[in-house]
Formats: C-alpha cells, structure tokens, sequence
C-alpha cells in the first residue's frame, strides 16, 4: 500500500525543515477538487494505520493532516499520535460550540492544532488558547488583514503564524518582516538571486567526475586520478562505500577498490549527491532533499518507458533540475561552467524529451497537482499505480541519503 500523496515542505524561520503537510486522495483516478475530504483523510488515516506509517513518508518529521469537524469527532487525529500530527482544521468548518469542545479535548491529549487558510473572525478568540499555528494564505490576505490577525493574537504568544502559498523569497521577506515564523511554499526552491558564482577547486573536481562518468564507458583510470589529486573528495567517497546502506562484507581501503564495488551507476548518483550537497552549503537541506528524491523519483520511473534511457542519467538529470535554485544562478549559466554529456545538458535547457517529461510528472506531484499529474502520465503511457510507488520510495531513498552524503 502506497501513500496518494504529496508532501509539501513547511519551513522555519532558518530555512530549517519544521514538518511536511500531506496533501492525500484516495487515488490516482480520483484526485480531483471535488473528491469528499472525509473519505480523503478516513483513507489516509487507515493507510497509516494498517500499511504504512505516516512518520516513514515524512521522514519522522510531524505531518499536517487535513481534518473536516466528522473525522475529528469520529477520533480519526486520535488513531495517530502526537508527535506524528498537526491536526489541520479546514477553512471550511465553522466556529461553533461543537468544533470548540472537539479542539479543546484533543489539546488537552497534547495535539498541535491549526486552523487552515485563516479569515479572521472574532468568535476564533474562544479557540485561541487551544490553537497552536494560523495558517495564512500568503498570495489571498492583505497587509491590513494581517495585522488584523496579529492584534487578535496579540494576549496569545503560544500560536504561531504559518504563511502558505510562499513562492518567492521576496514574499518570505517580506512574511518574516511581518512576524510569520513557519513558511510553505516552493520560495526556497527558485534561485534566490542572480549572481555569478565561481566553483572551488574541489566543485571542479566533482564536475570534472560527473563529465567523466556520463560517458558510455568509464575510464577507470582518469577517474581514479581525479579522486587521488583531491583528499576531501577521496575520504568521502570510501566513508561513502564504506557506509552500512551497502551491508559490505569486506572495508574498502583503496579509491580503485572503492570505485571497482559501487559500480558505474552507484558511482554516478554518489557523485551527483556529493556536488548537490557541497556545491552552497547556505541553501536549505529541505532543497538537496528534494533534488535527491527527484533524481530517484526518474531513475526508477526511467525503467517503466516504453523508449530505452539509462537510469543513471536520468539520475544526474533529475538531480540537476534544481542546480539553478541550488547555486542561485540562471540554468544557462551553470550548465556553462559544468562540462555535462550534451543530451543531460540538452535536456534541462529545452525541457524537451522522455526525461524532461519524467521531471515535469514529479514536480506536478511535489505541488499535488493532480489533475495534470494524470495527464502527463497518460501521454507517457506507464502505469498510475507505479508512479506512486515510485515516488514513494524515492522520498524514502532520500531521506535516508542525506544521512550518509553530509
């Protein structure tokens, strides 16, 4: 059983991941606006209850869960724990003495409430103690009424304003200028600005790798040059082999060893992740995350094509779709620097191809665009359900990379 699901980053004040909000339908056939959200989050709960947890698709980080007055009074947020849930109140439910009695008795059982899309009322204040975050649709909520909301929330320094629909780092300024302390929104995965950027001796290293490695054959030995003239380069990749994601039997103690056991395509997502994650290390991890489980997301996607492309540079391909947010510079200038096979770099400039279209199908599904994401898999000709799996597991994969590339 595999999560209908997107997962939407919600960030602090640092850029620091704080959770993920689910955003779920009862499948692919059926993810339309008009699907009934009771039978969505009745769905969902019952998936995390007897399949797969809610904390494996989140990466243990708490999971905003949409929930309408009925799944709350029917004791669906209480089937998951605590740490586990903000319970979302939609913007739809109204407030009244029933839905006060609801909130105040799962506050009082230690969950994080918010209240969803917020528009001010004042009969909100009797719910106040018992809130914990507002959600404010940044692009639908005026200056004014901004303030509006922070002088009602002025005696309540527990509740926490959470700004949505964040798409530029101008808006997350601009929230955080007006005491927004969470954020949601893609603001973090669009260049921050335009700059140029030179790229260490090591980042030359790494380039000079991923060129070597998009060949058809490997050099072996113009690769193992590269890793013997650079020693932070060379700790890393046998920390790398060496890790227990590979449940080696024997310790690799040489590059050529090290080279020789992870193998071509090993040896091409190890390279992609390490210029990823080393190449700004300003930027959020929640953004390297992303890149991570895009480019896991079209290597296996790759193999259910109909037209033959190699998995590992579908990988690379993937990966380097966000390198512009990621070095804060324009694709056509980083792909300049960065000498790439012409088909990956082809590829990422034109949007054009099998693989552009596999990344188009995975960022339709990150924003839980649903009625597109069907589209696109249709003209692709794969199956719906294989989708799913496979960006499931590619968001698994991810989390559990970034604890090994650092």
């Amino acid at each position: 059983m595999y999560f209908y699901a997107a997962r939407q980053p919600i960030l602090d004040q640092n850029k620091n991941l704080y959770a993920y909000e689910l955003l779920f339908r009862d499948s692919i056939n059926n993810v339309f606006p008009n699907v009934d959200g009771d039978v969505a989050t009745s769905k969902m709960v019952e998936a995390s209850q007897f399949n797969v947890g809610v904390s494996d698709f989140t990466g243990n980080k708490p999971a905003f869960i949409n929930f309408t007055q009925e799944t709350i009074a029917q004791g669906y947020p209480t089937m998951l724990t605590p740490q586990e849930v903000v319970v979302e109140v939609l913007e739809t439910e109204k407030p009244g003495k029933r839905l006060l009695a609801l909130i105040k008795d799962l506050h009082e059982k230690g969950y994080t409430i918010a209240l969803d899309d917020y528009q001010h009322q004042s009969v909100w204040a009797h719910f106040f103690p018992f809130i914990h975050i507002i959600k404010i649709c940044w692009r639908g909520t005026t200056q004014e009424e901004m303030q509006v909301i922070k002088d009602a929330i002025i005696k309540f320094p527990h509740i926490k304003l959470l700004a949505e629909k964040v798409e530029t780092y101008e808006e997350y300024d601009q929230a955080k200028a007006l005491g927004c302390e969470l954020f949601q929104g893609y603001f973090f995965a669009k260049p921050e600005m335009m700059k140029t950027k030179q790229l260490s001796p090591s980042q030359m290293a790494m380039a000079e790798l991923l060129y070597e490695t998009s060949k058809p054959e490997l050099d072996l030995v113009s690769i193992t040059s590269v890793f013997e003239r650079d020693v932070s380069l060379s700790y890393k990749l046998l920390r790398y082999a060496n890790s227990p994601i590979f449940r080696r039997r024997a310790e690799i103690s040489t590059i050529k060893q090290a080279l020789v056991t992870l193998g071509a395509g090993e040896l091409k997502r190890f390279l992609g992740l390490m210029f990823a994650t080393n190449i700004n290390p300003d930027k959020p991890t929640e953004l390297i995350n992303l890149a991570m489980a895009r480019a896991k997301f079209c290597e296996l996607t790759a193999s259910d094509l109909k037209t033959k492309i190699d998995t590992s540079s579908a990988f690379l391909t993937g990966l380097l779709s966000m390198i512009d947010a990621i070095l804060d510079e324009s694709i056509e200038n980083v792909l300049e620097k960065l000498p790439l096979a012409q088909e990956i770099k082809d590829t990422l400039l034109t949007k054009k191809g099998p693989v552009a279209a596999l990344i188009t199908l995975v960022t339709l599904i990150e924003r839980a665009q649903w009625d597109k994401t069907g589209i696109v898999i249709d003209k692709l000709g794969i199956k719906k359900e294989s989708v799913i799996k496979h960006y499931n597991d590619a968001l698994a994969w991810a989390d559990e990379q970034s604890q090994h590339v650092e």
